[in-house]
């Protein structure tokens, strides 16, 4: 999700990897993994124990990683998150992008741009409203760029991150889970080059779930 490809890839491998073992941990029983009902029902105490175990990992790799973008790393103690909450976890029905104008120049952080493509539509309901955000295709990750009523307030100005696998899409649904969304290296590094949201991606509410932004963090 950054300029620089090398650090780009290390990041999102490293942030897969984190994301990768909170799913295995949470969704699977054995060797089989669970039914999608059984996701979608797991109990609200075990779902917050999992997600801060999952958060407890993501705060020892940038307290210890080369890649972390924490410059002090000594003075860290921990990222700032809302409170686990699934109602912030939706169950989003897809529409493949159908237009002529699949490519999308993304402006980052620093004034350049990249081509990303519109991959599809995902539409939800939360808090009553439907809502529509625009899923995007690069270098073989769905990404989920986005802002919302938080954002420079209680989250990073320069919006918030989901990725996905294509392994993620079942069919037209996709779950998305936006207790897991992160800010980008550029919340915490100015030298990183970050992705900003297209217009298209600009809740209708505020997302009170996943990372927050605390600018003491550097």
């Amino acid at each position: 999700m950054f300029k620089n490809k090398i650090i780009r890839w290390s990041t999102i491998v490293m942030v897969m990897a984190i994301l990768a073992y909170f799913f295995i941990e949470t969704f699977s029983s054995g060797p089989e993994r669970k039914s999608f009902d059984a996701i979608a029902a797991v109990s609200p105490e075990e779902y917050a124990t999992q997600i801060n175990q999952q958060r407890a990992e993501k705060d020892e790799t940038f307290r210890t990683s080369a890649d972390s973008p924490i410059e002090h790393k000594n003075h860290f103690k921990a990222l700032s998150y809302f409170a686990p909450d699934l109602d912030y976890r939706v169950n989003a029905t897809l529409t493949p992008y159908d237009g002529d104008d699949k490519e999308l120049k993304i402006t980052y952080t620093d004034g350049t741009s990249d081509t990303y493509e519109r991959y599809a539509w995902a539409n939800f309901n939360m808090e009553g409203l439907q809502q529509r955000l625009l899923l995007l295709k690069h270098d073989g990750t769905i990404s989920l760029l986005f802002r919302d009523g938080t954002t420079g307030d209680e989250t990073y100005g320069g919006g918030r991150y989901l990725d996905f696998s294509m392994e993620d899409v079942k069919g037209d649904s996709l779950l998305i889970d936006f207790n897991l969304a992160y800010n980008p290296y550029c919340a915490y590094t100015p030298s990183y080059a970050c992705p900003l949201p297209p217009a298209e991606n600009t809740l209708k509410v505020p997302i009170r779930a996943g990372e927050k932004y605390n600018a003491e963090i550097h």
